[in-house]
């Protein structure tokens, strides 16, 4: 038995001309190293080989108003056969796909998130600046996915969501908006759960910025381990802390105890622990900011505060893969629990992919990643391949040499910093019922 990646290597090789300016970020031995530790293996030579399904998965993503036929068909993920039909059969794409499975495609995000992160991007007083938080997406209403996801019941009637939902965690970081790191899991999993290996595997010199949810020591003190690793979090307003001394009015060194509970749980956490805590006042109130910059005169209190208005750059990378990416999409595709962890990795990777792009257009344009439009650069993206479908492989370096020309139209004018809005959801409300999902849908005792 060979594996895939011996396979590629004696195949005609399918033309990259297909995927237009975005194949030069994606490299063909990170997809043969994923095969290698996954153990994928073939019996023999595809028509449809897994660089080809790779990018059929990163189409479905990008084209996600269009079936999963329609994009193999627009991108011709197929290698040519001689006396065969140029479209693959909808059974082939997915065979093709369970023959991958999810974890050669989270090795390639993994892999490429730790490329592509190398690129060299702003920094605040030389620390790397991350945000980890998570958020839900639903997948497809099938009895696998209810079995394995599970629903969000709310209200005292324990009404089930519609749909099943996924949990998703992901480590960004905030001046480019890449993701670096995520984990995939039910919706009954904690979040807390799923971003322990997040919090871990941040890099050293690095400053992650966290919601209230993360306020707890085992979450802050693991980030706090590494050397030059530190924390930025909103406090709990019944959060309680001793003042050890007093930088300024509003700037003060507090000890806070560790509570029995997390104690019991990780008898290694220590009795107390040190903080800085910032506190400051908006329009809406009176907050405060817990830190381990103990250094109020390397890390000023203004400057602190002003840089936890960073945090919501990974809410905006949210909006941008659920509205952009997923055009609101009600749910994922898939029916398989298999196949929602490889469409959402893929999902991820195409994010990225194209986040990668804007760095180059950043780059020529002379502007921080941040002043460049998403959906601009999204529909570059599709462009390419429209354009790359119909076209010779000539004329494409001409035709991407005059969209580059052209960098004037992905820059957004400098944000306002100024503006404060609420955390809403805007929700239009249906005159019909809620269709029922109470054969599998009941809520849990």
């Amino acid at each position: 038995m060979r594996l895939i990646s011996d396979v590629l290597a004696t195949m005609e090789r399918f033309p990259v001309e297909n995927f237009g300016g975005l194949s030069k970020w994606l490299d063909e031995t990170w997809l043969e190293e994923g095969l290698h530790a996954t153990g994928t293996s073939t019996l023999r030579k595809r028509r449809l080989p897994a660089w080809q399904v790779l990018w059929l998965l990163l189409g479905m993503s990008m084209m996600s108003g269009r079936s999963v036929k329609d994009a193999a068909a627009h991108l011709e993920v197929a290698l040519p056969r001689r006396g065969a039909k140029k479209e693959v059969a909808p059974s082939a794409l997915v065979q093709a796909r369970q023959r991958i499975g999810a974890d050669v495609v989270s090795y390639v995000f993994h892999r490429a998130a730790e490329v592509w992160g190398q690129a060299a991007v702003p920094t605040w007083r030389d620390l790397s600046l991350f945000a980890v938080d998570g958020t839900t997406l639903r997948v497809a209403d099938s009895d696998a996915n209810h079995t394995h996801f599970g629903r969000h019941y709310a209200g005292i009637h324990k009404t089930a969501s519609s749909h099943p939902m996924l949990r998703m965690v992901v480590a960004t970081n905030v001046r480019t908006r890449m993701f670096v790191g995520a984990e995939l899991g039910p919706y009954t999993t904690s979040e807390l759960v799923l971003a322990k290996p997040l919090l871990a595997a941040l890099p050293s010199n690095a400053l992650v910025i966290l919601d209230r949810l993360y306020t707890g020591a085992p979450q802050l003190l693991l980030v706090a381990a590494a050397e030059n690793r530190h924390y930025l979090v909103r406090a709990k307003k019944n959060q309680r802390w001793t003042v050890e001394r007093s930088f300024a009015a509003h700037d003060q060194l507090i000890e806070i105890i560790v509570s029995d509970e997390a104690r019991a749980a990780d008898p290694t956490l220590p009795k107390t622990w040190r903080a800085r805590a910032i506190t400051y006042r908006t329009e809406r109130g009176q907050h405060t900011l817990l830190t381990s910059l103990l250094d109020p005169t390397s890390y000023p209190a203004h400057e602190v505060v002003a840089l936890y208005r960073e945090r919501w750059e990974i809410e905006l990378a949210y909006d941008e893969v659920k509205t952009s990416v997923l055009a609101s999409r009600i749910a994922l595709r898939s029916r398989s629990v298999d196949g929602v962890y490889q469409e959402t990795w893929g999902l991820l990777l195409a994010y990225n992919l194209v986040r990668r792009e804007m760095l180059e257009i950043a780059r020529e344009a002379g502007v921080s990643p941040s002043r460049i439009s998403f959906t601009a650069a999204l529909y570059y993206v599709l462009d390419e391949w429209r354009w790359c479908a119909i076209s010779s492989p000539g004329a494409i370096p001409k035709h991407l040499r005059a969209l580059r020309e052209t960098v004037g139209r992905f820059i957004l004018p400098p944000r306002r910093s100024n503006r404060l809005y609420d955390r809403v959801v805007k929700r239009k409300e249906s005159s019909y019922p809620r269709k029922s999902t109470a054969h599998r849908a009941k809520a849990p005792n």
